[in-house]
Formats: C-alpha cells, sequence, structure tokens
C-alpha cells in the first residue's frame, strides 16, 4: 500500500468512473485500474463495486475511505513537523574536547551558539586528545574538538581554526636573553610536558623530530595534566615548556614567564573538530556550521 494507490482509490471513488479518474489525473486508464488491484492485493478486499454503470465502493471500500482520506494529510503534516525542525535546533549537544580548546575556545563560542539556538542543552567534558576522540567514536560525545589528529581514528577530523605553540622560561632563564636559540639547546633543560595523549604533546614530538631530535631525549622532569600547570611550573623555576598561546599569553603580558627566542617556535597548530562517522544530531550538526562561520576569520586567531 502507498499514497499513490490511495489517493487513486479515491479519485475513482469520488469521480464514480476509473476513465473519469484517469482523465483528472492525467493517466491512462489501464495505470488506475493496476493501481486499485494493486491496493486490493495488498489488502486482500475487494473495494470498488464494478457491477453497475457508476463504480461505487464496497463495503471494505467505505471502511477504508476515512483512513485513505486522512493519510495524505498526516504525511504532509509530518512534512511539514520535519522541515520546521530544519530551522529550529532543539536538543542536548554534548561535547568533548582537549585542554586548550575547551577551556578557551569553545566555551566563547558556546555563548553566541546559544543565544542563537536557546532550546539546546550543553554538557562539555575536558580531556586529552585520544580520549575525546574514543568519547566520539563511542557516541558518548556528538562532538570533540582537539589540537591534533589521531592516525586510524574512526572520527571525521575537520580543521577549525588554529593555535600557536611557544617555548617559554622562567624570566630569568639564561635563554631568555639568548638570541636565536639553537633547538638542540633547549634539550639539555629541564623541560616540563603534558601527559602522553595531549594534543599539544603530540605536536611537540612531531615538531621535534622534524628538527632531528628524538623526543625521548629530552630531560623530562615533570608531567602535568593541564597546561595552566605547566605554565605555574615554569613560574616556580622547574624548567621550560611548550604551551599555547591562549594559555601563556597572561604570564607572559605580567613577566611572570618569558618566551624564548628559538627558530623552531612558535609552531602553529591547527584545531580540529572529530565528527562522528555517524548521523550527527541537529544540534551537533548546527553547532559545526556555527564553528565554520565563526573560526574563519582572523578576529579568531591567537596572536603571537
Amino acid at each position: 500500500m502507498n499514497i499513490s494507490q490511495l489517493r487513486t482509490f479515491l479519485m475513482v471513488v469520488e469521480h464514480g468512473s476509473f476513465s473519469a479518474a484517469a482523465r483528472t489525473m492525467h493517466v491512462s486508464q489501464p495505470a488506475i485500474t493496476m493501481q486499485v488491484q494493486a491496493l486490493e492485493t495488498d489488502l486482500g478486499a475487494t473495494l470498488l463495486d464494478r457491477q453497475y454503470r457508476r463504480v461505487e465502493a464496497t463495503e471494505a471500500g467505505q471502511a477504508l475511505i476515512p483512513f485513505a482520506e486522512r493519510v495524505p494529510h498526516d504525511v504532509e503534516t509530518a512534512r511539514n513537523e520535519i522541515e520546521a525542525l530544519s530551522d529550529k535546533v532543539t536538543g542536548r549537544l554534548q561535547l568533548a574536547a582537549s585542554t586548550t580548546p575547551g577551556q578557551y575556545v569553545l566555551p566563547r563560542l558556546l555563548g553566541s551558539f546559544l543565544a542563537l539556538n536557546p532550546e539546546v542543552t550543553v554538557s562539555l567534558s575536558v580531556a586529552d586528545t585520544t580520549q575525546v576522540v574514543e568519547s566520539v567514536e563511542s557516541g558518548e560525545a556528538s562532538l570533540g574538538m582537539t589540537g591534533a589528529e589521531v592516525k586510524g581514528a574512526k572520527a571525521h577530523f575537520e580543521e577549525m581554526g588554529s593555535d600557536d605553540l611557544v617555548l617559554i622560561a622562567p624570566p630569568d632563564h639564561a635563554l631568555v636573553a639568548t638570541p636565536d636559540v639553537a633547538i638542540a639547546r633547549v634539550v639539555e633543560d629541564p623541560f616540563i610536558m603534558r601527559e602522553p595523549g595531549s594534543g599539544t604533546r603530540l605536536v611537540t614530538e612531531d615538531m621535534l623530530r622534524s628538527a632531528g631530535i628524538d623526543p625521548g631525549d629530552l630531560n623530562v622532569v615533570m608531567e602535568l595534566g593541564t597546561s595552566e600547570a605547566i605554565v605555574s611550573a615554569v613560574e616556580g623555576g622547574l624548567g621550560l615548556a611548550v604551551v599555547s598561546t591562549y594559555v601563556a599569553e597572561k604570564a607572559i603580558e605580567l613577566g611572570t614567564v618569558a618566551r624564548v627566542d628559538c627558530g623552531h617556535f612558535p609552531v602553529s597548530r591547527p584545531f580540529f573538530a572529530v565528527i562522528s562517522r555517524g548521523t550527527p544530531t541537529r544540534a551537533a550538526d548546527a553547532f559545526v556550521e556555527h564553528l565554520r562561520e565563526h573560526l574563519a576569520g582572523p578576529e579568531d586567531q591567537p596572536q603571537g
């Protein structure tokens, strides 16, 4: 049974003949007959009495008429409601993000997004890049944002904005006053790193390899779970570190840490939206569009 068959049946009942229905619908009479016969076969009942000059509905046909009249209306109502949903964003948006985008990028953009879509509710969890990707893969998060791609991940990565990583040191460190510090010199000093799985660490290690340095040669004296903790450790004189300009800029302005003039820094890295390979929720889809719009302009890029 389909809507076309029901409409044909109603047209024959209304006009009292197959030929009149065919003329009204601009199709052949055999096509009308085939539609009605297919409907009768599907329902297992004779719907039209063809013995008289005027075709009339049988008892079974009379029983079908109110349902046949309602189905096209219900379908149209459903179509209108679905179209309305495409213009109105509702539901829950479950986000997962690595530290820098989770603390510095997404909260600012969520404010403008929720102003446009007040019926959306949001949860945002902050974890390392690997955990963010796993959350999207498992469906625990409807969308993620990281500072690095993860090879072999079962998710789609789309570049969204960028960030600069800078090398920082205590303000009285000898390297701060040294121009054009060689990257090999940095390896000799105590180094503070993010935990394995962090996007900042992944990008830093890739940069060192491209400079011919094994990341394992770094003199790592401490691993910390947040970039803010790393800045505090550098302020405390514990060593050098690589962090986002988003994280370091206030401490640099206050003079509690200083940038090291090393030719390999700053390292520009993109942010990535981590998008599920499944069908996105309406809220997730709308937020991805919001990210595309607001992370494309220079005003959203970090300075440094």
